[in-house]
């Protein structure tokens, strides 16, 4: 049985023969670019969902950074326009932040049904071992302080790539496909963390790069049932399980705080799965700014604002991301690049730590905003920061000194001069709705 097989079957989905995602209808874009009715059916879509509104909600569009030159297309660029799409810079590709329902209603939307993301700007790589997958494993953990050995076939992982001081070089998602890895990376990171991978791998595996495939999540409530229309099974899966159907590579997982899957699907085939979602009633196209404010509430970390390469593991609040095998009395406790601080911070605490804040009334507290303690002491820096349509109520995260990042401590932001008050809580603003 081949590991594609197995993984398919481990999650109660067929692997064999390709899925056909044809859709009865007109075409709402055509695949060179050229738009055809301005997305006028989508809009009546929304419309008739009570949803077709444009709204200010604004959004961090800068990412970490953009590649230098002329703006990156994605390959379903086309589609975005012609769904009404506004199209931002954002790590150097040309990204739709929304469409025709704006930043509150897709956010709602995706909360109570199913919204499809276009994340193709992501990096893709598999990791071939030319050995053993054992070796592979073993030497991906020199990299990470977390485990990759004693991940199963058919499962995939969250990890934290570090550097020899302790900061993180970047947070990612890698799963076991029986004989290799498959590992997804932050847009703004990969073309570094490719050269990192291939610098410190290199003697045990082939470092393949999936420029010729789109990433799509779908997330909410209704992404299952959506989902299994066009991809029996799918359902059967867990959280963070990984299966191989045909030409696609599936995962229920997500960065909203929702249930939901990635899926990875190549260029070509990418038009006809989109628009076998969006066909479906109550799948909505939804933008970055929704996809900003979905995880802020889940209290999920945006790389290159609340991680970076000088904030640890530990001072982020990911400790749950290290498996006791990795850490000091385990297995195979340390050996990874920054270890002799992380375990330090486990054991003794860090400096620091990442939490969630409160601000009281309606104004947010932006990226950046200056935290102090009742008696103007400065206590730390708000890292993400808007309005929480979930909550109905402004929300943020940020770093605070120890002694004062306790649930329930009163601080102060300023805001355009201005001290206003915020209380430290916890963590996530809204309950995560995963599939266990």
């Amino acid at each position: 049985m081949s590991g594609d097989d197995t993984l398919a079957r481990s999650a109660g989905v067929p692997a064999e023969g390709k899925t056909n995602f044809g859709v009865p209808g007109r075409r709402l874009w055509q695949g060179n670019g050229g738009i055809v009715g301005r997305g006028k059916l989508r809009y009546e879509r929304c419309r008739a969902a009570g949803l077709a509104r444009k709204d200010g909600g604004k959004v961090n569009t800068e990412g970490n950074g953009g590649a230098a030159g002329e703006l990156l297309k994605l390959p379903l660029d086309g589609m975005h326009r012609a769904l009404g799409a506004r199209m931002v810079p954002f790590a150097g590709y040309e990204m739709p932040v929304q469409y025709l329902a704006g930043v509150m209603a897709e956010h709602l939307h995706t909360r109570s049904s199913a919204g499809l993301f276009d994340v193709s700007h992501m990096g893709q790589v598999i990791l071939r071992p030319t050995g053993s997958m054992e070796a592979l494993c073993l030497a991906f953990e020199a990299l990470m302080p977390v485990d990759v050995l004693n991940l199963t076939s058919g499962r995939q992982r969250y990890g934290l790539l570090t550097n020899e001081s302790g900061g993180i070089l970047d947070d990612l998602m890698f799963a076991n496909r029986g004989d290799h890895l498959f590992v997804v990376v932050n847009a703004a990171c990969k073309d570094a963390d490719i050269a990192h991978l291939t610098a410190h791998l290199g003697d045990v595996a082939g470092v393949e790069v999936q420029a010729d495939r789109c990433l799509l999540a779908l997330q909410g409530p209704g992404a299952g049932a959506a989902l299994a229309v066009l991809v029996p099974g799918v359902t059967a899966m867990r959280f963070m399980d990984q299966a191989i159907v045909g030409e696609l590579w599936v995962s229920r997982s997500g960065y909203t705080g929702e249930d939901g899957f990635e899926i990875s699907v190549p260029d070509a085939a990418a038009p006809g799965l989109a628009e076998g979602l969006l066909a479906q009633a109550g799948v909505l196209p939804i933008g970055l700014g929704a996809r900003d404010s979905l995880r802020l509430e889940a209290g999920l970390c945006l790389y290159g604002h609340d991680i970076d390469t000088a904030t640890s593991p530990v001072e982020a609040d990911l400790i749950w991301a290290i498996q006791k095998v990795r850490r000091a009395g385990g297995a195979r406790a340390g050996g990874f690049a920054g270890a002799a601080r992380i375990l330090s911070e486990i054991t003794g605490g860090a400096a620091r730590r990442r939490v969630g804040l409160r601000p009281e009334g309606r104004a947010p507290m932006r990226e950046g905003t200056q935290l102090y303690t009742t008696d103007g002491q400065e206590a730390g820096r708000v890292t993400s920061g808007g309005f929480g349509p979930s909550v109905a109520a402004p929300v943020a995260m940020g770093y605070v000194v120890r002694q004062h990042a306790a649930v329930g401590t009163e601080l102060f932001g300023e805001v355009r001069g201005k001290r206003l008050p915020v209380m430290v809580t916890d963590l996530p603003f809204h309950p995560t709705r995963y599939k266990r």
